[in-house]
């Protein structure tokens, strides 16, 4: 999950401000969490709290969103969310946006299998993502991480998400190339697995995603999160976004890490090419 975070972090200054290289500063002062890296907290935070208990995880993730979303990143919500975040009977609205597909990185790490996973990031999805094409974003994001989880190589887990979710046939150069202002889980999705692949680190795949325009600091968490799965996080990465949460959210990556413990980022050194 700290992948999603990073990327949230280190894309915010670059939303419909973009820069299409990928040479820029990580963090600066411009740079502050958004509802990314909220919501994928509000997802942990609702996963701890309903345990083993698939039947609570949608009303604990109702739950946890709209707390965190009602107290954390103010104005960063898209119209409809934000009117969910304050009904008084809060109803999913049909939305295929990525708000989907950029929290729902809990729960790969929280599954014990694939078709678990995926019917958790199913369960915390239609809350509000009840559109096919919201569900299918969040469960190709979903998938990626478990994949990267197991030790597959990018090749194989870009074979089982075409066949399965998305066509991934465009290279990073080629994309960079097309209008990416697409905010749909089928415009962007895409973008950040393809990020994710052709990277060789999380700030590789963080920049590689910023690089592409459009929905930056979405795009990064996206494929931050799948890259944390396959790469790690270097304690000095992680250092300096950890700064930029408040203490409660600390506290729920904290919760979350000590019971599903990520990836020691020495694993990169192993990955198969």
């Amino acid at each position: 999950m700290i992948g999603a975070i990073i990327g949230d972090v280190a894309g915010s200054r670059f939303e419909w401000k973009n820069d299409k290289g990928t040479d820029f500063e990580l963090f600066t002062s411009e740079c502050h969490v958004t509802d990314d890296s909220v919501m994928t907290l509000a997802i942990a935070q609702a996963v701890l709290e309903s345990g083993s208990c698939r039947e609570r995880l949608s009303a604990c993730a109702v739950d946890t969103m709209r707390a965190f979303g009602r107290h954390w990143a103010g104005g960063c919500y898209g119209g409809r969310f934000a009117r969910w975040l304050h009904s008084e009977h809060p109803e999913p609205y049909g939305s295929y946006g990525n708000g989907s597909a950029m929290r729902v990185s809990a729960c790969a790490w929280a599954a014990e299998t694939l078709e678990d996973a995926l019917d958790m990031a199913g369960r915390v999805t239609v809350v509000t993502h009840d559109h096919p094409e919201g569900i299918r974003g969040a469960e190709a994001v979903t998938a990626a991480i478990w994949f990267a989880r197991q030790g597959n190589a990018p090749e194989i887990i870009r074979k089982r998400i075409s066949e399965s979710w998305y066509r991934l046939d465009a290279t990073l150069d080629e994309l960079r190339r097309r209008d990416n202002t697409d905010v749909s889980c089928q415009g962007t999705v895409p973008l950040a697995l393809e990020a994710f692949l052709e990277s060789e680190s999380v700030e590789d795949a963080v920049r590689k995603a910023i690089s592409l325009g459009g929905d930056s600091d979405t795009l990064a968490a996206m494929a931050g999160s799948m890259a944390e799965a396959r790469f790690g996080v270097p304690a000095e990465l992680r250092a300096r976004v950890l700064p930029y949460l408040d203490r409660p959210l600390l506290e729920v990556l904290d919760r979350f890490e000590r019971r599903y413990p990520p990836l020691p980022a020495e694993r990169s050194s192993r990955l198969p090419r």
